[in-house]
């Protein structure tokens, strides 16, 4: 019985994860900040198959939540063989709009949680050499799209970071997968939460969560480091990080200042 530690998984592609993980029987650790919220996504993943479901309440932009998690995750006893990092965030409003506060509040949550929990879970899945990190990444992570955003480079790193660990020797060598999950434009509720309007994109652009879910955790299991769901956002991959940035840049947005 596989056991997987699922970060944000409350709420949107998160949830949509850990539902897809629950159907397939696997136990359960979900993380998020507010624990009736988490009492009520477990009994909804059980109702929907889950071997088991434990919850566990932290803040990941605090050392405090990291550090719960990471000890978790270095439990040789109950060892996890699966670390999804899906906890992320984005801002409306653009970069000088926001206080640095509140920007670095976004890199604590989006690459400074993902670094700590990921190096926790490799350090326990390599000397087993079994287990998989599956981190939340963009398409917007490939090149200029959320103009005056910190929520693309956050997202960037997230890509290269993956990326470089998953093709080292010493993952390689221990048979330890990592993927990066690239979603485009996913009906969840990151943008309401965020105050981003939902009117653009074209409804043809959107992603179902569930969708992008199950084509994660096939990819995974096909060894994929890099998945991207759906054709069109292929394509927009393969458009950013080929084409000139001359070229990319004007089909980029700005984040509207508030």
């Amino acid at each position: 019985m596989a056991t997987a530690l699922v970060t944000g998984a409350t709420a949107g592609l998160g949830k949509a994860l850990a539902r897809a993980l629950a159907r397939e029987g696997a136990a359960l650790v979900l993380v998020a900040r507010t624990r009736t919220n988490l009492e009520e996504t477990a009994r909804q993943l059980c109702a929907a198959g889950a071997a088991h479901v434990d919850i566990l309440p932290a803040d990941l932009a605090s050392a405090t939540g990291c550090a719960a998690v990471a000890a978790r995750l270095a439990d040789q006893g109950t060892p996890v063989d699966l670390l999804v990092n899906n906890a992320g965030m984005g801002y409306a409003s653009s970069f000088l709009a926001n206080a640095v506060a509140d920007e670095e509040y976004l890199l604590d949550v989006n690459v400074r949680a993902t670094l700590r929990l990921t190096h926790a879970a490799l350090g326990a899945m390599i000397p087993r050499r079994s287990g998989a990190v599956v981190n939340v990444a963009s398409v917007a992570g490939l090149g200029p799209a959320w103009l005056a955003s910190t929520y693309p480079a956050s997202k960037a790193w997230t890509v290269n970071f993956t990326e470089s660990l998953a093709r080292s020797c010493q993952v390689r060598e221990s048979g330890v997968r990592l993927m990066a999950l690239l979603p485009g434009y996913t009906r969840t509720e990151f943008h309401q939460r965020a105050g981003i309007g939902t009117a653009w994109p074209p409804a043809w652009l959107w992603l179902d969560a569930d969708y992008v879910a199950r084509t994660a955790l096939r990819n995974l299991r096909r060894g994929s480091v890099i998945s991207v769901p759906s054709l069109r956002y292929k394509a927009a991959a393969w458009g950013l990080r080929h084409l000139p940035r001359t070229l990319v840049r004007p089909f980029a947005w700005e984040a509207a200042p508030r």
